[in-house]
């Protein structure tokens, strides 16, 4: 195994195990979120607190996690960029000694069957580019569709006012968020006139 293989299994290798512990740091916020509601079920507001904050404290342990796994596959991913080309380049340097060979026999036929191999070799070289830039594109945080993104985060934002409902109790959110009543009189006033505007 050559530096740059070896150095890329190290990498994926890593990237692996940095998800695990992302895994377990989710699941250790997702136990710490239960033991909030079991101690405000309780009336247990402090404890309710400390637990409130080893979940947002394993959050962001988690997140941490995530970022730095998606760093290393990024430049995982270069570094198998590298090895794949360096492979298809060995293949190249194979076909120009066999073209080399069939220039000087002038065997039409041998020359055509090395163009064949050299045209398909540049083919797998572009393939392979394309395949690990478009790997590299999709990777960045930017790719992500933003419809997703909006969605999973309004998904968040109302179990977020839900859990705030059972904390707070239901009168306080009705005193914060009053329907605004349109006044009659002056809605038929505004509609008189934009009739008035279209005639």
């Amino acid at each position: 195994m050559s530096g740059l293989e070896n150095s890329l299994f190290q990498l994926k290798f890593t990237s692996k195990q940095l998800n695990r512990q992302a895994a377990k740091a989710g699941k250790e916020e997702e136990a710490e979120k239960k033991r909030v509601k079991k101690a405000l079920a309780q009336g247990n507001q402090d404890i309710a607190q400390i637990y409130a904050q080893n979940a947002i404290r394993k959050s962001q342990e988690r997140l941490n996690l995530l970022r730095l796994s998606s760093r290393i596959d990024a430049v995982a991913s270069r570094i198998q960029t590298a090895v794949t080309m360096r492979g298809v380049t060995k293949n190249m340097t194979f076909v120009v000694k066999g073209m080399d060979k069939a220039m000087e026999s002038m065997n039409l036929e041998q020359i055509t069957k090395v163009m064949d191999k050299f045209e398909q070799q540049f083919e797998d070289l572009e393939t392979s580019t394309n395949y690990y830039e478009n790997v590299s594109n999709d990777m960045s945080v930017n790719a992500q569709p933003q419809g997703e993104v909006d969605l999973l985060m309004q998904q968040m934002a109302d179990e977020a006012g839900i859990e705030m409902k059972h904390q707070i109790g239901e009168s306080k959110i009705g005193n914060l968020a009053k329907p605004i009543v349109e006044d009659p009189v002056e809605e038929d006033t505004l509609n008189q006139r934009l009739r008035a505007l279209r005639n």
